[in-house]
């Protein structure tokens, strides 16, 4: 049976979480918005997902900054600043006592309604805030097993109809894009831009090793990837070519190693694509798990975030 990225054993400790609600500490089981807000209306808001690593988060200031950019994109003032979202952000890690270990959801919405309408003068309240830290890591077998992969006819849409680069609330694509993949037995969805072109999967960003390079497609199409950079930035400075690029399926089949990158699970290798294992073509070999790059990449990763782990930007 397929898996997803999040697939992880539940911590009993989660059921007793403080979720930040507007800067309120709130036991899980309290913790609400209005059905009035415009998350829940409309999807109309933007998130980030962290990780917490030795009392510090990777890469804090560069998801604080995409934070801001996509409110900014959608005319959206937060209404705090950086540094005071930051603040409340470390607030509630402290008062879980939470060092480690910990993914983060962080939300923001345009706030409540009047009524239910799109139109954002009708919004009558600052905007919801909401953190929620869990207990959850990465389940180690992933990396060994490899993923599933199923190309899906949903596609990742040009920017004039929304622009993929949004992190927004409104995922409904991705999500039939999911759905699609989970019916065919896969974990994840492989997507493709609107010129047939690879794009990203529904949840990851996506990469394939050929012939020693590394490519992953152009970012025109999915959101600007902090794990998804600091890759690039790693194969760079390990040596390894590394391409953003336009390229088909038929590249993908023809890879030596593909791999899945995202906060929450850093990188994970992909053993079958379309039902094709991954392998050089010329090559009859089951999976061997992880290529050597995958390898090399993933432990250069882990090391990056214990170095940038921050409290402050």
């Amino acid at each position: 049976m397929a898996e997803n990225i999040h697939d992880v054993k539940i911590d009993p400790r989660n059921l007793e979480i403080l979720i930040s609600v507007n800067g309120r500490l709130m036991p899980r089981a309290e913790a609400a918005v209005s059905v009035f807000d415009s998350g829940f209306i409309l999807g109309d808001g933007v998130w980030e997902g962290l990780r917490l690593v030795k009392g510090g988060v990777p890469f804090l200031r560069e998801h604080i900054e995409r934070l801001y950019e996509g409110a900014k994109a959608i005319f959206m003032d937060i209404g705090l600043r950086p540094e005071e979202l930051v603040a409340r952000l470390f607030d509630c890690l402290d008062a879980n006592r939470m060092q480690d270990g910990v993914h983060i959801r962080l939300m923001v919405t345009r706030g409540v309604k009047a009524t239910p309408y799109q139109d954002p003068r009708v919004t009558i309240s600052a905007p919801t805030i909401v953190i929620i830290p869990e207990y959850k890591t990465p389940n180690p077998e992933k990396f060994e097993n490899g993923l599933s992969l199923h190309t899906v006819n949903v596609r990742r849409g040009a920017p004039d109809v929304q622009d993929q680069k949004l992190n927004s609330h409104s995922k409904l694509n991705c999500i039939t894009a999911c759905i699609q993949a989970a019916n065919a037995g896969a974990d994840e969805a492989l997507m493709l831009d609107p010129l047939g072109f690879v794009a990203t999967c529904n949840s990851t960003h996506f990469f394939i090793v050929r012939r020693g390079e590394l490519w992953t497609s152009t970012g025109q199409y999915c959101i600007p990837g902090i794990t998804r950079g600091n890759m690039i930035r790693l194969a760079n400075e390990l040596g390894i070519p590394a391409f953003e690029k336009q390229f088909s399926l038929y590249d993908v089949y023809g890879a030596d190693e593909a791999f899945v990158t995202g906060t929450f699970a850093g990188l994970i290798p992909v053993r079958v694509i379309d039902g094709r294992p991954v392998r050089h073509p010329l090559s009859d070999a089951p999976w061997q798990g992880p290529g050597p790059i995958s390898r090399q990449l993933s432990a250069a990763y882990k090391e990056l975030c214990t170095r940038d782990a921050r409290r402050s930007l």
